[in-house]
């Protein structure tokens, strides 16, 4: 797995997410690993995110809570 990702005009966490680890549950992951760029809704093109392999599990009481399941 590559240890960044360039992002691609229009991109967003969500999408970011899935694209380099195949689910949308690591999107807290990947924000987490790009503190800095946290204020960024929709990505110009050219931006690299750091993309460090994730965890081994991520429990649902970890998830934001826009991804919490109610």
């Amino acid at each position: 797995m590559e240890s960044t990702y360039t992002t691609k005009q229009g991109d967003v966490w969500d999408k970011i997410a899935y694209e380099v680890y195949g689910d949308e549950e690591y999107t807290g992951w990947l924000m987490e690993n790009n503190f800095p760029l946290l204020d960024t809704f929709v990505f110009d093109a050219g931006v690299v995110l750091q993309t460090p392999a994730p965890p081994e599990q991520t429990a649902a009481n970890d998830l934001p809570i826009w991804r919490s399941k109610v």
